[in-house]
Protein backbone atom coordinates (compact mmCIF):
# COMPACT_ATOMS: atom_id res chain seq x y z
CA UNK A 1 0.00 0.00 0.00
CA UNK A 2 1.75 3.17 -1.22
CA UNK A 3 -0.09 5.69 0.94
CA UNK A 4 -2.70 4.62 3.47
CA UNK A 5 -5.47 7.14 4.10
CA UNK A 6 -7.91 5.06 6.13
CA UNK A 7 -9.41 1.64 6.80
CA UNK A 8 -12.51 -0.15 5.62
CA UNK A 9 -15.40 -0.25 8.08
CA UNK A 10 -18.25 -2.74 8.09
CA UNK A 11 -21.03 -2.12 10.60
CA UNK A 12 -24.28 -3.84 11.41
CA UNK A 13 -26.30 -1.18 9.59
CA UNK A 14 -23.81 -0.56 6.77
CA UNK A 15 -22.09 -3.82 5.78
CA UNK A 16 -19.66 -4.00 2.90
CA UNK A 17 -20.93 -5.88 -0.17
CA UNK A 18 -19.55 -7.10 -3.47
CA UNK A 19 -20.75 -3.79 -4.97
CA UNK A 20 -19.67 -1.23 -2.38
CA UNK A 21 -17.64 -0.63 0.73
CA UNK A 22 -17.14 2.09 3.30
CA UNK A 23 -14.00 3.43 4.92
CA UNK A 24 -13.07 6.05 7.45
CA UNK A 25 -10.41 8.67 6.93
CA UNK A 26 -9.04 11.72 8.69
CA UNK A 27 -11.40 14.69 8.68
CA UNK A 28 -8.67 16.89 7.19
CA UNK A 29 -8.13 14.53 4.26
CA UNK A 30 -9.53 16.13 1.09
CA UNK A 31 -11.18 13.64 -1.25
CA UNK A 32 -13.70 14.19 -4.03
CA UNK A 33 -16.39 12.17 -5.77
CA UNK A 34 -14.91 10.24 -8.73
CA UNK A 35 -11.53 9.78 -6.97
CA UNK A 36 -10.28 6.20 -7.23
CA UNK A 37 -8.99 4.38 -4.12
CA UNK A 38 -7.54 0.92 -3.55
CA UNK A 39 -8.06 -1.43 -0.61
CA UNK A 40 -6.19 -4.51 0.53
CA UNK A 41 -8.20 -7.70 0.06
CA UNK A 42 -7.84 -11.43 0.65
CA UNK A 43 -5.11 -13.58 -0.99
CA UNK A 44 -2.95 -10.51 -1.44
CA UNK A 45 -5.31 -8.98 -3.97
CA UNK A 46 -6.24 -5.34 -4.39
CA UNK A 47 -9.80 -4.10 -4.87
CA UNK A 48 -10.50 -0.71 -6.42
CA UNK A 49 -13.34 1.64 -5.68
CA UNK A 50 -14.59 4.98 -6.95
CA UNK A 51 -15.84 7.47 -4.38
CA UNK A 52 -19.55 8.20 -4.51
CA UNK A 53 -20.32 9.90 -1.20
CA UNK A 54 -18.43 11.53 1.70
CA UNK A 55 -19.92 12.16 5.15
CA UNK A 56 -18.54 13.66 8.36
CA UNK A 57 -19.63 12.21 11.73
CA UNK A 58 -18.74 12.81 15.39
CA UNK A 59 -19.44 11.10 18.67
CA UNK A 60 -22.27 13.57 19.34
CA UNK A 61 -25.57 11.83 19.92
CA UNK A 62 -27.65 14.72 18.57
CA UNK A 63 -27.50 18.32 17.42
CA UNK A 64 -28.67 19.30 20.88
CA UNK A 65 -25.43 17.93 22.37
CA UNK A 66 -23.43 20.25 20.13
CA UNK A 67 -25.60 23.18 21.13
CA UNK A 68 -25.16 22.46 24.86
CA UNK A 69 -21.37 22.01 24.52
CA UNK A 70 -21.14 25.57 23.21
CA UNK A 71 -22.43 26.98 26.50
CA UNK A 72 -26.03 26.58 25.36
CA UNK A 73 -25.64 28.37 22.05
CA UNK A 74 -22.86 30.89 22.65
CA UNK A 75 -21.04 30.89 19.31
CA UNK A 76 -18.03 32.68 20.81
CA UNK A 77 -17.38 29.89 23.30
CA UNK A 78 -14.36 27.65 22.74
CA UNK A 79 -15.21 24.11 23.95
CA UNK A 80 -12.92 22.53 26.53
CA UNK A 81 -12.46 19.48 24.35
CA UNK A 82 -13.10 18.72 20.70
CA UNK A 83 -15.56 16.16 19.52
CA UNK A 84 -14.14 12.92 18.13
CA UNK A 85 -14.79 13.16 14.40
CA UNK A 86 -13.93 11.50 11.13
CA UNK A 87 -14.95 11.38 7.51
CA UNK A 88 -16.94 8.36 6.40
CA UNK A 89 -16.65 7.50 2.67
CA UNK A 90 -18.81 5.32 0.46
CA UNK A 91 -17.08 3.77 -2.57
CA UNK A 92 -18.45 1.69 -5.44
CA UNK A 93 -16.38 -1.40 -6.27
CA UNK A 94 -14.77 -1.14 -9.70
CA UNK A 95 -12.89 -4.41 -9.73
CA UNK A 96 -10.21 -6.62 -8.20
CA UNK A 97 -6.80 -7.35 -9.72
CA UNK A 98 -7.30 -11.09 -9.09
CA UNK A 99 -11.03 -11.13 -9.91
CA UNK A 100 -11.99 -11.76 -6.29
CA UNK A 101 -15.36 -10.19 -5.63
CA UNK A 102 -16.13 -11.12 -2.04
CA UNK A 103 -16.91 -8.12 0.22
CA UNK A 104 -13.99 -6.03 1.46
CA UNK A 105 -13.17 -6.98 5.07
CA UNK A 106 -13.44 -4.65 8.04
CA UNK A 107 -10.14 -3.00 8.93
CA UNK A 108 -8.56 -3.42 5.49
CA UNK A 109 -6.18 -0.61 4.63
CA UNK A 110 -7.36 1.94 2.04
CA UNK A 111 -4.95 4.03 -0.01
CA UNK A 112 -4.70 6.32 -3.00
CA UNK A 113 -4.25 4.73 -6.42
CA UNK A 114 -1.41 5.81 -8.69
CA UNK A 115 -1.89 6.65 -12.36
CA UNK A 116 -1.40 3.09 -13.63
CA UNK A 117 -3.73 1.73 -10.96
CA UNK A 118 -6.42 4.28 -11.80
CA UNK A 119 -6.41 3.16 -15.42
CA UNK A 120 -6.48 -0.48 -14.36
CA UNK A 121 -9.35 0.17 -11.95
CA UNK A 122 -11.42 1.89 -14.63
CA UNK A 123 -10.72 -0.92 -17.09
CA UNK A 124 -8.91 1.30 -19.57
CA UNK A 125 -5.24 0.57 -18.90
CA UNK A 126 -4.75 -1.08 -22.28
CA UNK A 127 -7.83 0.23 -24.03
CA UNK A 128 -8.27 -0.88 -27.62
CA UNK A 129 -8.69 1.64 -30.44
CA UNK A 130 -7.92 4.59 -28.10
CA UNK A 131 -9.38 8.00 -28.91
CA UNK A 132 -8.56 10.80 -26.49
CA UNK A 133 -11.71 12.25 -24.92
CA UNK A 134 -10.27 14.58 -22.27
CA UNK A 135 -8.32 14.26 -19.06
CA UNK A 136 -8.96 13.51 -15.39
CA UNK A 137 -7.61 15.17 -12.26
CA UNK A 138 -7.56 13.34 -8.92
CA UNK A 139 -6.51 14.13 -5.38
CA UNK A 140 -4.92 17.33 -4.10
CA UNK A 141 -1.49 18.92 -3.45
CA UNK A 142 1.41 16.44 -3.60
CA UNK A 143 -0.93 13.52 -4.30
CA UNK A 144 -2.49 15.11 -7.39
CA UNK A 145 -2.41 13.13 -10.63
CA UNK A 146 -3.51 14.28 -14.08
CA UNK A 147 -3.95 11.73 -16.81
CA UNK A 148 -5.46 11.62 -20.31
CA UNK A 149 -8.60 9.56 -20.80
CA UNK A 150 -9.51 7.59 -23.93
CA UNK A 151 -12.66 6.17 -25.44
CA UNK A 152 -12.62 2.93 -27.37
CA UNK A 153 -13.38 4.59 -30.70
CA UNK A 154 -15.22 1.51 -32.00
CA UNK A 155 -17.90 2.14 -29.38
CA UNK A 156 -18.19 5.81 -30.40
CA UNK A 157 -18.17 5.72 -34.19
CA UNK A 158 -18.66 2.00 -34.82
CA UNK A 159 -18.74 -0.83 -35.50
CA UNK A 160 -19.20 -2.03 -31.88
CA UNK A 161 -21.38 0.92 -30.83
CA UNK A 162 -22.14 4.39 -32.08
CA UNK A 163 -23.66 7.81 -31.52
CA UNK A 164 -22.94 10.45 -28.90
CA UNK A 165 -25.44 12.56 -26.98
CA UNK A 166 -24.44 15.65 -24.99
CA UNK A 167 -26.76 17.57 -22.71
CA UNK A 168 -26.44 20.68 -20.55
CA UNK A 169 -27.84 24.15 -20.07
CA UNK A 170 -27.07 26.84 -22.60
CA UNK A 171 -23.94 28.91 -22.19
CA UNK A 172 -22.42 27.08 -19.22
CA UNK A 173 -22.13 23.52 -20.47
CA UNK A 174 -19.83 24.17 -23.48
CA UNK A 175 -21.61 21.41 -25.40
CA UNK A 176 -20.46 22.53 -28.84
CA UNK A 177 -16.86 22.92 -27.68
CA UNK A 178 -16.71 19.37 -26.33
CA UNK A 179 -18.27 17.90 -29.46
CA UNK A 180 -15.76 19.77 -31.59
CA UNK A 181 -12.91 18.57 -29.36
CA UNK A 182 -13.91 14.96 -30.02
CA UNK A 183 -14.33 15.52 -33.76
CA UNK A 184 -10.91 17.20 -33.92
CA UNK A 185 -9.39 14.13 -32.26
CA UNK A 186 -11.21 11.85 -34.70
CA UNK A 187 -10.15 13.80 -37.80
CA UNK A 188 -6.54 13.89 -36.68
CA UNK A 189 -6.53 10.17 -35.97
CA UNK A 190 -7.85 9.37 -39.45
CA UNK A 191 -5.57 11.86 -41.17
CA UNK A 192 -2.57 10.14 -39.60
CA UNK A 193 -3.53 6.55 -40.38
CA UNK A 194 -2.42 4.63 -43.43
CA UNK A 195 -5.51 2.46 -43.89
CA UNK A 196 -7.31 4.13 -46.79
CA UNK A 197 -10.25 1.71 -46.58
CA UNK A 198 -11.30 3.15 -43.22
CA UNK A 199 -12.09 6.85 -43.49
CA UNK A 200 -14.32 9.50 -41.99
CA UNK A 201 -16.10 12.68 -43.06
CA UNK A 202 -18.09 15.25 -41.09
CA UNK A 203 -21.26 17.22 -41.70
CA UNK A 204 -21.84 19.98 -39.15
CA UNK A 205 -24.80 22.31 -38.81
CA UNK A 206 -24.07 25.83 -37.62
CA UNK A 207 -27.17 26.82 -35.65
CA UNK A 208 -25.93 29.67 -33.44
CA UNK A 209 -24.44 32.91 -34.73
CA UNK A 210 -20.95 32.40 -36.16
CA UNK A 211 -19.94 29.51 -33.88
CA UNK A 212 -18.68 27.13 -36.58
CA UNK A 213 -17.94 29.51 -39.45
CA UNK A 214 -14.16 29.60 -38.99
CA UNK A 215 -13.20 26.17 -37.66
CA UNK A 216 -10.18 25.95 -39.98
CA UNK A 217 -8.73 29.19 -38.58
CA UNK A 218 -6.57 29.10 -35.42
CA UNK A 219 -7.66 30.36 -32.02
CA UNK A 220 -5.21 33.23 -31.43
CA UNK A 221 -6.32 33.53 -27.80
CA UNK A 222 -5.04 30.08 -26.88
CA UNK A 223 -2.22 30.31 -24.33
CA UNK A 224 1.06 28.39 -24.55
CA UNK A 225 0.01 26.37 -21.52
CA UNK A 226 -3.18 25.31 -23.27
CA UNK A 227 -1.28 24.42 -26.44
CA UNK A 228 1.13 22.35 -24.36
CA UNK A 229 -1.80 20.48 -22.83
CA UNK A 230 -2.85 19.49 -26.36
CA UNK A 231 0.59 18.41 -27.52
CA UNK A 232 2.16 16.81 -24.45
CA UNK A 233 -0.74 15.33 -22.47
CA UNK A 234 -3.44 14.72 -25.09
CA UNK A 235 -1.02 14.03 -27.98
CA UNK A 236 -2.97 16.23 -30.41
CA UNK A 237 -1.62 18.90 -32.73
CA UNK A 238 -2.50 22.49 -31.73
CA UNK A 239 -3.93 23.16 -35.19
CA UNK A 240 -7.56 23.77 -36.21
CA UNK A 241 -9.64 21.55 -38.49
CA UNK A 242 -8.51 20.74 -42.03
CA UNK A 243 -10.35 20.20 -45.35
CA UNK A 244 -13.31 22.41 -44.45
CA UNK A 245 -15.99 23.75 -46.80
CA UNK A 246 -18.70 26.21 -45.76
CA UNK A 247 -22.21 26.35 -47.20
CA UNK A 248 -24.34 29.47 -46.70
CA UNK A 249 -28.01 30.08 -47.57
CA UNK A 250 -28.32 32.14 -50.72
CA UNK A 251 -29.93 35.56 -50.41
CA UNK A 252 -30.95 38.03 -53.11
CA UNK A 253 -31.18 40.91 -50.64
CA UNK A 254 -27.85 41.28 -48.85
CA UNK A 255 -24.66 42.59 -50.37
CA UNK A 256 -22.84 39.30 -49.79
CA UNK A 257 -25.66 37.32 -51.43
CA UNK A 258 -25.88 35.04 -48.40
CA UNK A 259 -28.29 34.79 -45.51
CA UNK A 260 -25.97 34.37 -42.54
CA UNK A 261 -24.64 35.88 -39.31
CA UNK A 262 -21.17 35.60 -40.81
CA UNK A 263 -19.30 38.76 -41.72
CA UNK A 264 -19.55 39.68 -45.39
CA UNK A 265 -15.77 40.03 -45.75
CA UNK A 266 -15.15 36.63 -44.17
CA UNK A 267 -17.66 34.88 -46.43
CA UNK A 268 -16.30 36.56 -49.54
CA UNK A 269 -12.77 35.52 -48.56
CA UNK A 270 -13.91 31.91 -48.21
CA UNK A 271 -15.64 32.06 -51.59
CA UNK A 272 -12.46 33.46 -53.17
CA UNK A 273 -10.52 30.52 -51.70
CA UNK A 274 -13.15 28.15 -53.12
CA UNK A 275 -14.09 26.88 -49.70
CA UNK A 276 -17.24 28.97 -49.34
CA UNK A 277 -20.46 28.25 -51.27
CA UNK A 278 -24.05 29.52 -51.47
CA UNK A 279 -26.71 26.86 -51.59
CA UNK A 280 -30.05 26.94 -53.38
CA UNK A 281 -32.98 24.63 -54.04
CA UNK A 282 -34.68 24.30 -57.41
CA UNK A 283 -38.00 22.51 -57.94
CA UNK A 284 -36.74 20.38 -60.79
CA UNK A 285 -34.21 18.62 -58.53
CA UNK A 286 -35.56 19.18 -55.02
CA UNK A 287 -39.34 19.03 -55.41
CA UNK A 288 -39.37 15.43 -54.21
CA UNK A 289 -38.41 16.68 -50.73
CA UNK A 290 -41.62 18.67 -50.20
CA UNK A 291 -42.53 16.47 -47.24
CA UNK A 292 -39.67 18.02 -45.26
CA UNK A 293 -41.51 21.34 -45.23
CA UNK A 294 -44.23 19.68 -43.16
CA UNK A 295 -41.97 18.27 -40.44
CA UNK A 296 -43.57 20.38 -37.72
CA UNK A 297 -47.12 20.15 -39.04
CA UNK A 298 -49.49 17.72 -37.34
CA UNK A 299 -51.06 15.54 -40.05
CA UNK A 300 -53.10 12.97 -38.16
CA UNK A 301 -55.40 12.29 -41.13
CA UNK A 302 -52.55 11.98 -43.63
CA UNK A 303 -54.06 14.50 -46.08
CA UNK A 304 -50.84 16.52 -46.44
CA UNK A 305 -48.95 13.32 -47.12
CA UNK A 306 -51.52 12.36 -49.77
CA UNK A 307 -51.13 15.72 -51.52
CA UNK A 308 -47.33 15.42 -51.50
CA UNK A 309 -47.52 11.92 -52.99
CA UNK A 310 -49.93 13.24 -55.61
CA UNK A 311 -47.45 15.97 -56.57
CA UNK A 312 -44.18 14.04 -56.61
CA UNK A 313 -45.69 11.30 -58.79
CA UNK A 314 -46.18 14.00 -61.45
CA UNK A 315 -49.96 13.71 -61.58
CA UNK A 316 -52.24 16.37 -63.08
CA UNK A 317 -49.46 18.46 -64.59
CA UNK A 318 -47.00 18.58 -61.67
CA UNK A 319 -44.00 17.99 -63.92
CA UNK A 320 -40.36 18.19 -62.81
CA UNK A 321 -39.60 21.10 -65.16
CA UNK A 322 -41.64 23.60 -63.15
CA UNK A 323 -40.14 26.50 -61.22
CA UNK A 324 -41.20 27.11 -57.61
CA UNK A 325 -43.41 30.01 -58.77
CA UNK A 326 -45.06 27.83 -61.41
CA UNK A 327 -45.51 25.10 -58.82
CA UNK A 328 -47.33 27.49 -56.45
CA UNK A 329 -49.50 28.59 -59.36
CA UNK A 330 -50.37 24.99 -60.12
CA UNK A 331 -51.25 24.34 -56.46
CA UNK A 332 -53.50 27.42 -56.51
CA UNK A 333 -55.62 25.83 -59.23
CA UNK A 334 -56.56 23.00 -56.87
CA UNK A 335 -57.73 25.45 -54.20
CA UNK A 336 -60.53 26.70 -56.43
CA UNK A 337 -64.00 25.36 -55.74
CA UNK A 338 -65.19 22.93 -58.41
CA UNK A 339 -61.69 22.23 -59.76
CA UNK A 340 -61.48 18.89 -61.54
CA UNK A 341 -58.47 16.72 -62.24
CA UNK A 342 -57.21 16.16 -58.73
CA UNK A 343 -57.51 13.24 -56.37
CA UNK A 344 -61.20 13.06 -55.44
CA UNK A 345 -60.33 11.96 -51.89
CA UNK A 346 -58.43 15.22 -51.25
CA UNK A 347 -60.76 18.09 -50.42
CA UNK A 348 -60.37 21.70 -51.56
CA UNK A 349 -59.91 22.70 -47.90
CA UNK A 350 -56.93 20.37 -47.65
CA UNK A 351 -55.38 21.90 -50.76
CA UNK A 352 -55.88 25.36 -49.26
CA UNK A 353 -54.12 24.33 -46.05
CA UNK A 354 -51.32 22.86 -48.13
CA UNK A 355 -50.98 26.10 -50.11
CA UNK A 356 -50.82 28.23 -46.94
CA UNK A 357 -48.01 26.15 -45.52
CA UNK A 358 -46.07 25.81 -48.75
CA UNK A 359 -46.38 29.46 -49.78
CA UNK A 360 -44.97 30.64 -46.46
CA UNK A 361 -42.11 28.13 -46.57
CA UNK A 362 -41.11 28.84 -50.17
CA UNK A 363 -40.94 32.57 -49.55
CA UNK A 364 -37.20 32.30 -48.79
CA UNK A 365 -34.67 33.14 -51.52
CA UNK A 366 -32.88 29.77 -51.19
CA UNK A 367 -35.82 28.39 -53.19
CA UNK A 368 -34.64 29.66 -56.57
CA UNK A 369 -35.19 29.04 -60.26
CA UNK A 370 -31.62 28.03 -61.10
CA UNK A 371 -28.11 27.51 -59.73
CA UNK A 372 -25.14 29.48 -61.12
CA UNK A 373 -21.94 27.47 -60.44
CA UNK A 374 -19.73 30.33 -61.69
CA UNK A 375 -20.83 32.32 -58.61
CA UNK A 376 -20.08 29.40 -56.25
CA UNK A 377 -23.77 28.55 -56.06
CA UNK A 378 -24.51 24.90 -55.43
CA UNK A 379 -27.26 22.42 -54.78
CA UNK A 380 -26.56 21.41 -51.21
CA UNK A 381 -27.64 17.83 -51.80
CA UNK A 382 -25.16 17.39 -54.65
CA UNK A 383 -22.32 18.79 -52.53
CA UNK A 384 -23.16 16.46 -49.65
CA UNK A 385 -23.20 13.29 -51.75
CA UNK A 386 -19.78 14.26 -53.16
CA UNK A 387 -18.17 14.75 -49.74
CA UNK A 388 -14.58 13.54 -49.68
CA UNK A 389 -12.73 11.38 -47.20
CA UNK A 390 -11.58 13.38 -44.14
CA UNK A 391 -13.58 16.35 -45.42
CA UNK A 392 -15.81 18.61 -43.36
CA UNK A 393 -18.96 20.32 -44.63
CA UNK A 394 -20.30 23.09 -42.40
CA UNK A 395 -23.89 23.94 -43.29
CA UNK A 396 -25.00 27.32 -41.97
CA UNK A 397 -28.69 27.42 -41.01
CA UNK A 398 -28.45 29.79 -38.04
CA UNK A 399 -30.37 32.69 -39.59
CA UNK A 400 -33.10 30.63 -41.24
CA UNK A 401 -36.56 30.34 -39.69
CA UNK A 402 -37.37 27.07 -37.94
CA UNK A 403 -39.34 25.50 -40.81
CA UNK A 404 -36.64 26.30 -43.37
CA UNK A 405 -33.98 25.01 -40.99
CA UNK A 406 -35.91 21.76 -40.76
CA UNK A 407 -36.09 21.49 -44.55
CA UNK A 408 -32.34 22.02 -45.03
CA UNK A 409 -31.49 19.70 -42.18
CA UNK A 410 -33.79 16.97 -43.46
CA UNK A 411 -32.47 17.31 -47.01
CA UNK A 412 -28.87 16.84 -45.83
CA UNK A 413 -29.73 13.85 -43.64
CA UNK A 414 -31.66 12.24 -46.49
CA UNK A 415 -28.78 12.79 -48.91
CA UNK A 416 -26.28 11.15 -46.54
CA UNK A 417 -28.60 8.23 -45.95
CA UNK A 418 -29.16 7.60 -49.65
CA UNK A 419 -25.42 7.95 -50.32
CA UNK A 420 -24.58 5.25 -47.77
CA UNK A 421 -27.38 3.02 -49.08
CA UNK A 422 -25.77 3.12 -52.51
CA UNK A 423 -28.60 5.02 -54.18
CA UNK A 424 -26.25 7.63 -55.65
CA UNK A 425 -23.98 7.11 -58.65
CA UNK A 426 -20.58 7.20 -57.00
CA UNK A 427 -17.65 4.78 -56.74
CA UNK A 428 -18.10 2.92 -53.46
CA UNK A 429 -14.34 3.09 -52.72
CA UNK A 430 -14.41 6.90 -52.81
CA UNK A 431 -17.22 7.22 -50.27
CA UNK A 432 -16.07 7.81 -46.66
CA UNK A 433 -16.66 4.65 -44.66
CA UNK A 434 -18.05 6.74 -41.78
CA UNK A 435 -19.93 10.03 -41.91
CA UNK A 436 -20.41 11.86 -38.61
CA UNK A 437 -23.36 14.24 -38.42
CA UNK A 438 -23.20 16.94 -35.76
CA UNK A 439 -26.61 18.26 -34.73
CA UNK A 440 -26.93 21.07 -32.20
CA UNK A 441 -30.33 21.81 -30.66
CA UNK A 442 -31.59 18.28 -31.31
CA UNK A 443 -34.82 19.22 -29.53
CA UNK A 444 -35.95 21.06 -32.69
CA UNK A 445 -35.99 17.84 -34.70
CA UNK A 446 -36.31 14.92 -32.28
CA UNK A 447 -38.05 16.06 -29.13
CA UNK A 448 -41.03 14.29 -27.62
CA UNK A 449 -43.19 17.19 -28.86
CA UNK A 450 -42.33 16.71 -32.55
CA UNK A 451 -45.25 15.14 -34.46
CA UNK A 452 -44.78 11.38 -34.72
CA UNK A 453 -45.33 11.55 -38.48
CA UNK A 454 -42.45 14.03 -38.96
CA UNK A 455 -40.21 12.74 -41.78
CA UNK A 456 -37.15 14.25 -40.07
CA UNK A 457 -37.88 12.49 -36.79
CA UNK A 458 -38.26 9.25 -38.72
CA UNK A 459 -34.87 9.81 -40.37
CA UNK A 460 -33.12 10.55 -37.07
CA UNK A 461 -34.68 7.48 -35.47
CA UNK A 462 -33.58 5.38 -38.41
CA UNK A 463 -30.02 6.67 -38.16
CA UNK A 464 -29.86 6.04 -34.42
CA UNK A 465 -31.16 2.50 -34.91
CA UNK A 466 -29.55 1.47 -38.22
CA UNK A 467 -26.85 4.07 -38.81
CA UNK A 468 -24.06 2.11 -37.12
CA UNK A 469 -24.29 -0.64 -39.73
CA UNK A 470 -24.25 1.92 -42.54
CA UNK A 471 -21.41 4.02 -41.15
CA UNK A 472 -23.62 7.01 -40.26
CA UNK A 473 -22.89 8.35 -36.78
CA UNK A 474 -24.93 10.92 -34.88
CA UNK A 475 -23.29 13.45 -32.53
CA UNK A 476 -26.24 15.28 -30.98
CA UNK A 477 -26.53 18.12 -28.50
CA UNK A 478 -29.45 19.55 -26.55
CA UNK A 479 -30.17 21.43 -23.33
CA UNK A 480 -32.43 18.86 -21.71
CA UNK A 481 -31.94 15.17 -22.38
CA UNK A 482 -35.30 14.30 -20.82
CA UNK A 483 -37.11 16.11 -23.66
CA UNK A 484 -35.55 13.98 -26.44
CA UNK A 485 -37.30 11.07 -28.17
CA UNK A 486 -36.59 7.87 -26.24
CA UNK A 487 -35.62 5.83 -29.29
CA UNK A 488 -33.02 8.41 -30.36
CA UNK A 489 -31.24 8.86 -27.03
CA UNK A 490 -31.68 5.19 -26.13
CA UNK A 491 -29.56 4.14 -29.11
CA UNK A 492 -26.63 6.42 -28.22
CA UNK A 493 -23.72 4.38 -26.84
CA UNK A 494 -21.95 7.36 -25.27
CA UNK A 495 -23.47 10.13 -23.16
CA UNK A 496 -21.94 13.32 -21.78
CA UNK A 497 -23.61 15.38 -19.08
CA UNK A 498 -22.66 19.02 -18.64
CA UNK A 499 -23.99 21.50 -16.16
CA UNK A 500 -27.76 21.29 -15.80
CA UNK A 501 -30.46 22.31 -13.35
CA UNK A 502 -32.15 20.59 -10.41
CA UNK A 503 -35.45 20.11 -12.25
CA UNK A 504 -33.75 18.21 -15.06
CA UNK A 505 -31.83 15.81 -12.81
CA UNK A 506 -35.09 14.87 -11.09
CA UNK A 507 -36.30 13.25 -14.34
CA UNK A 508 -36.22 9.50 -14.95
CA UNK A 509 -33.25 9.77 -17.35
CA UNK A 510 -31.01 10.34 -14.34
CA UNK A 511 -32.36 7.68 -11.99
CA UNK A 512 -29.25 5.50 -12.41
CA UNK A 513 -26.91 8.36 -11.39
CA UNK A 514 -25.81 8.35 -7.72
CA UNK A 515 -27.28 11.31 -5.76
CA UNK A 516 -23.92 13.01 -5.18
CA UNK A 517 -23.09 12.84 -8.89
CA UNK A 518 -26.49 14.33 -9.71
CA UNK A 519 -25.81 17.25 -7.42
CA UNK A 520 -22.41 17.73 -9.04
CA UNK A 521 -24.15 18.10 -12.41
CA UNK A 522 -25.77 21.30 -11.15
CA UNK A 523 -22.39 22.94 -10.52
CA UNK A 524 -20.03 21.61 -13.19
CA UNK A 525 -17.74 24.24 -14.70
CA UNK A 526 -17.45 24.94 -18.44
CA UNK A 527 -14.95 22.46 -19.83
CA UNK A 528 -16.06 19.77 -17.37
CA UNK A 529 -18.30 16.78 -18.09
CA UNK A 530 -19.58 13.58 -16.54
CA UNK A 531 -19.14 10.81 -19.11
CA UNK A 532 -20.87 7.48 -19.66
CA UNK A 533 -19.16 5.14 -22.15
CA UNK A 534 -19.59 1.36 -22.68
CA UNK A 535 -16.00 0.44 -21.77
CA UNK A 536 -15.88 2.57 -18.60
CA UNK A 537 -16.77 0.75 -15.40
CA UNK A 538 -18.29 3.86 -13.91
CA UNK A 539 -19.39 7.37 -14.76
CA UNK A 540 -16.29 9.57 -14.95
CA UNK A 541 -15.63 13.25 -14.41
CA UNK A 542 -13.46 14.63 -17.22
CA UNK A 543 -12.13 17.97 -18.39
CA UNK A 544 -11.11 19.20 -21.83
CA UNK A 545 -9.12 22.23 -23.08
CA UNK A 546 -10.36 25.30 -24.91
CA UNK A 547 -11.08 24.96 -28.67
CA UNK A 548 -8.27 25.18 -31.19
CA UNK A 549 -10.33 27.03 -33.78
CA UNK A 550 -11.29 30.70 -33.95
CA UNK A 551 -13.77 31.86 -31.31
CA UNK A 552 -16.27 34.67 -31.82
CA UNK A 553 -17.58 36.86 -28.98
CA UNK A 554 -21.14 36.18 -27.89
CA UNK A 555 -23.66 38.11 -29.85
Amino acid sequence: MTKTIGKAAATEKNPTTIDEFYFWTDKQRILNPFDVVKVEHIEGSISYGIIEEISHITDSASYLSNFISSDFGDVSTEPNMHRIGMNFVKAKVLGNDKSIYTPVLDGSKVGLANQTEVLQALGIKDIKNPLVCGYMEMYRAEDKITLPLHFNSQFLIGPEGAHLNISGISGLAAKTSYTMFLMKAIQEQYLNQEDSDDSVAFVMFNVKGRDLLAIDEPNDELTEEEKTRYTEMLKLSPEPFKNVKYFYPYSDQSASKTFSYGQTSDIEAQIDLDKGFKYKYVFEDDGTNLDLLFSNIEDSTGTMESIINFIITNQAGFANDLTWAQFIGKVKEFTQSGHKGGDKEISVMSWRKFKRVISKALNHSIFSSRVVPEKNEVRLRKSIINIEKNGIHVVDIAKLDQDTQAFVFGDVIRAIYELKLGQEERDEHDIPSKIIIFIDELNKYASKDVPSNSPILKQIRDISERGRSLGIVLFSVEQFKSAIDDRVKGNCATHAYGRTNAIEISKSDYRFVPPVYKNMMTRLDPGEYIIEHPVFRSLLNIKFPKPLYKQFPNG
